[in-house]
């Protein structure tokens, strides 16, 4: 294919050669050449031939466009950012302005180093971002004054729902009621009650200031409390959580970071758990997302928090070393037993967020949270000037404006006339209602912008004071420069409680204040790291391949990064034009009618899928159907989204080839027909191989009255070659971040989109404020009115389109790649694939194969003969693996004691050599102890990973060399990664949870 598209672009020179594609695929033709020749093969069709079963092969190309530049596609995307309109958005409800320090944003946001990091499960190479996620769980408890904080969760509406879970399995409440104020962000809400239908919970809204406690069921086990509210109001939560608790009942705060830094902390009041997001923490608004939520608690829920937790250990030296706390990291690992099925993180956002903090310390937060108040005053003062009803205090960053008997405008209908008249200056303010709005100030607000917000409420009439004036007539105290966490002077709180503690006291928070010293302190954290920077990381199923500079440099362009969520829909033009045409391309490539964009994470795109399937049965009359069919080999996050999704899950067993056992499925199935309602299927499968009975498989299934969910963590092998829709899915999920080349981030973000079939789309998610399908009339107006979507499933997002930003980087992905290029990607990570197996066959068993004797895009190793031989273990090989400079790939999944590759198309085969070359040579070491030649309790393999601080000691005393350690191939000595710390103890760090910052001396002195 390559030579016939260079033969037709020399032909026709006013086409560019240098299509993106080739930049893509890591091995030139020759390289692809030789691979096929040691497997056997003529071309990559027939290794497509032999790998992807004949009844499944698309027999046509895709409908796309042919493989593009670079250049030209960065510049169609231009175009289509030229049509968004930039406005200054005051409109709040979670979501604010804020400035990115550049130091940040070009050295992580912008820095491959940063993102192309895996999810930190090989501890000893991710000690970079293990420490700047501490900073973020200490910069969280602080705040929160909360004793344990995770390390960041998608966004504040689905953390809340995250609390509400862990309310109903912690309360001492017999209660089947969850309780929401109705001033708590509207999204929120409706994210609530999308949670918590499927889960049987009740949820009821109100006012929570006079909210009695009624005894039994009747009962509520939990109440949400918006702090300050939607609407601005700060008010003393302290009665509700009192009177919460005496019923047995427990608390969630939804806070503002910023506001913490003034107001009384959750723990200071008595609250259980806070949640909340820290996007104004220097994160884009970027449509939506990609951000950082938060969620801390006490120490005694701990067991219940969901998500991960990093925590402090000790290596095998006794140095600090940090690591993924076992005990509390991701409950899918409970399969059907989980409450949450959180499987990533927004780990990139959540260091930017941390380092945000970093930068300005506790006494630069405090001012920046000031003049925001300073800014909100200033305007109330000036509005109330002009005859407006606004509060006098009570009221942070957020000021409710209604019309008073002397406004400029008190007509009824004013709210629509004075966002108009504020949209006519480019600024967008929050509706509340017909007559109410508000407007939310952030830190990048300006004289300028209280004065043409002062306009735009004038109604045409002369405006006779300035902002400046209005400063000045405020209470003195309020322009001085406090730095002292716990002076409260000027406040306008009114009898709010205020903040009586200090925050962010560890030195972490003070020693880098200016960017020279910051860009050391980045640049030596990301030393510590390994990423796709370094070396292939070649983990299966999770498909990490190039993340392109040109598919990221849209992400800092203003005109994406820079618009609120619930901006009006006109303002998006270029979003919404981007989103059509990824939603049409992402159907065509599975074959399905249509797609919804805003599940932000894989396990998201799981339960979201799962959703539609359920609320299809309900329209159809059949909601009895709760039964889901898992294969025992999916990954833990499908009986977990199940479960959330409110199905029995029933397992189906596999062969001992790794394929779906048909004849068990076909008793099982015929066993629930009545009650059958999806089978989750991962396609390929998690052994890495195309099983040849899929399509039967699907048959069975909708024989029996249920519909099938693919997981598409697979899609990689799949693109140009086969589509789910034509073989029988309904619906699948794509993973972004991996098939579409959304960065990994070192564990987040991620997109998890679905693509369903024409009698699903109906039911695909709403949001409050917009319906991201276009089922409604609204242009995206800012009341929180739900629209008329009529059988659709609520949000499973806070906002309509996810992490909308990070969705350019998959549309210039496909843009470039074009059909063919998509299709090549797919034969050349299948060949990748086939020719490792092939090279590592041997020293080592490949554990599956096909019918045809080939793997898919990924193939599993069988190291367990060495436990008995050399009693070498799947740990010890990933770690030595460090020594090689390399991440290990998944460990014992699908089978225990077992690696399993994934290379993909974007490595080159001098890559593919090294590693197997690495591989090889770590199985002559397992082969010296099982000889006998080295010692079976104190060698290399053991003792892996080699800090180079244990290589240069003066006290070696190990029964191996030095060179053996750290360069057991010539090919490490023109660069070594040397890992930080030696191995991680991490049943140490589980016995002695430690998940904030320890004393700064803690690291120096490797004192346990």
């Amino acid at each position: 294919m390559l030579e016939e598209l260079e033969t037709r672009t020399t032909k026709n020179t006013l086409h560019r050669e240098d299509v993106f594609l080739k930049r893509h695929i890591g091995s030139n033709e020759a390289d692809l050449q030789e691979m096929l020749a040691l497997l056997g093969l003529a071309s990559l069709d027939q290794l497509t031939e032999e790998t992807v079963p004949a009844s499944i092969r698309l027999d046509k190309p895709l409908a796309l466009s042919e493989p593009r530049t670079e250049e030209d596609v960065v510049a169609e995307l231009r175009q289509i950012a030229s049509k968004n309109q930039v406005f200054r958005s005051f409109i709040g409800c979670g979501y604010a302005n804020t400035f990115t320090p550049m130091v940040i944003q070009r050295n992580i946001l912008e820095n491959p180093g940063w993102y192309t990091q895996y999810t930190p499960y090989q501890a000893e190479i991710s000690q970079g971002r293990l420490e700047a996620l501490l900073n973020y769980q200490t910069m969280i408890t602080d705040l929160t004054g909360l004793s344990l904080a995770n390390s960041s969760l998608l966004d504040e509406g689905t953390a809340a729902a995250e609390a509400m879970a862990m309310c109903k399995g912690a309360s001492r409440s017999k209660g089947t009621k969850f309780f929401a104020g109705s001033d708590c962000h509207p999204q929120t809400l409706a994210v609530l009650q999308t949670r918590a239908v499927p889960l049987g919970i009740e949820i009821e809204v109100g006012d929570v200031s006079g909210l009695n406690f009624p005894d039994g069921e009747d009962g509520y086990f939990g109440v949400l409390v918006q702090y300050p509210t939607t609407d601005g109001r700060i008010q003393d939560p302290r009665p509700i959580i009192e009177r919460a608790h005496a019923a047995g009942a427990l608390v969630v705060l939804a806070c503002d970071l910023l506001a913490l830094t003034l107001l009384a902390s959750p723990g200071e009041l008595g609250a259980d758990i806070a949640v909340g997001s820290a996007q104004r923490f220097g994160v884009p608004l970027g449509y939506g997302g990609p951000h950082a939520a938060f969620l801390a608690t006490s120490d005694d829920y701990k067991r219940l928090i969901p998500g991960r937790i990093v925590g402090l250990s000790k290596d095998a030296a006794g140095r600090p070393a940090l690591r993924l706390a076992l005990q509390t990291r991701e409950q899918h690992i409970r399969r059907a037993k989980a409450t949450s099925n959180i499987c990533t993180a927004q780990v990139l956002l959540a260091i930017m967020a941390s380092m945000y903090a970093v930068y300005h310390g506790p006494e630069g937060l405090r001012r920046i949270a000031r003049r925001t108040h300073l800014m909100a005053r200033t305007l109330a003062a000036g509005l109330a000037k002009l005859g407006y009803d606004v509060p006098e205090s009570g009221f942070f960053d957020t000021v409710a404006v209604r019309p008073g008997k002397n406004a400029a405008d008190s007509a009824p209908g004013f709210a629509s006339r004075i966002r108009a008249a504020a949209e006519a200056r480019k600024y967008n303010i929050r509706v509340l209602s017909e007559d109410a709005v508000s407007v939310a100030l952030d830190e990048t607000t300006s004289a300028e912008d209280l004065r043409q917000l002062f306009a735009a409420f004038a109604g045409g009439r002369e405006v006779t004071f300035t902002p400046e004036e209005l400063v000045g007539s405020l209470s003195a105290t309020t322009t001085e420069d406090s730095t002292s966490s716990t002076d409260n002077s000027g406040l306008a709180f009114g009898p709010s409680p205020l903040r009586k503690t200090d925050y962010l006291t560890h030195e972490v928070f003070h020693l880098y204040h200016t960017e020279h010293e910051l860009l050391r302190y980045l640049h030596r954290l990301q030393a510590k790291d390994l990423s796709l920077t370094t070396s292939m990381i070649p983990l299966g199923s999770c498909t990490m391949k190039l993340n392109a500079t040109a598919e990221m440099v849209a992400l800092s362009w203003p005109e994406f990064a820079s618009l609120h969520p619930f901006a009006p829909k006109e303002q998006a033009a270029g979003y919404w034009e981007m989103f059509s045409l990824l939603e049409t391309w992402l159907a065509e490539i599975t074959g399905f009618a249509a797609t919804s964009l805003q599940p932000n994470a894989g396990a998201q795109g799981e339960y979201t899928g799962l959703l539609v399937i359920r609320e299809y049965h309900v329209a159809r009359g059949e909601g009895h159907r709760d039964v889901c069919l898992i294969p025992d080999s999916a990954h833990g996050t499908n009986p977990a989204s199940a479960v959330m999704a409110g199905f029995r899950v029933v397992a189906v067993k596999c062969d001992s080839l790794g394929n779906i056992d048909v004849a068990d499925l076909r008793e099982k199935a015929t066993k629930h027909a009545n009650e059958l309602s999806a089978l989750m299927v991962t396609y390929p499968s998690t052994h890495g191989v195309f099983e040849e009975s899929i399509r039967e498989i699907c048959d069975i299934v909708h024989e029996n009255g249920g519909q099938v969910y693919m997981d598409g963590a697979n899609m990689n092998a799949q693109v140009g070659l086969c589509r789910p829709g034509d073989f029988g899915a309904d619906v699948c999920h794509l993973n972004l971040h991996k098939t579409f080349c959304i960065p990994h981030g070192g564990g987040g973000p991620g997109m998890g989109p679905i693509c369903v079939a024409k009698h699903l789309a109906p039911h695909l998610p709403s949001h409050p404020f917009v319906d991201p399908q276009g089922r409604d009339a609204s242009s995206g107006a800012i009341g929180g009115v739900p629209g008329s979507a009529g059988g659709a499933i609520g949000p499973v997002s806070a906002a309509p389109f996810g992490s909308a930003s990070i969705l350019t980087i998959s549309w210039t992905y496909i843009a470039m790649m074009g059909a063919a290029g998509l299709r090549r990607a797919s034969q050349v990570a299948i060949l990748n694939a086939n020719y490792l197996a092939r090279r590592l066959d041997g020293p080592y068993k490949i554990l599956y194969k096909g019918a045809k004797g080939r793997v898919a895009h990924e193939f599993i190793l069988d190291t367990r003969p060495f436990k008995a031989s050399a009693d070498i273990g799947v740990d010890d090989i990933a770690k030595r693996l460090i020594d090689y400079g390399y991440h290990a790939p998944t460990m014992s999944f699908p089978v225990a004691g077992t690696l399993m590759i994934e290379p993909t198309e974007s490595e080159s085969k001098a890559e593919l050599d090294k590693f197997c070359d690495a591989m090889l040579q770590i199985r002559k070491e397992i082969a010296s102890v099982e000889a006998g030649e080295a010692d079976r309790a104190d060698n290399v393999l053991h003792r892996a990973p080699h800090p180079a601080e244990e290589v240069i000691s003066d006290s070696w005393d190990r029964p191996y060399s030095r060179e053996l350690a750290a360069y057991p191939l010539p090919y490490l000595r023109q660069h070594k990664f040397w890992t930080p710390v030696s191995r991680v103890d991490n049943a140490y760090g589980d016995r002695n949870l430690i998940c904030t910052c320890p004393p700064m001396d803690a690291y120096a002195e490797g004192a346990e």
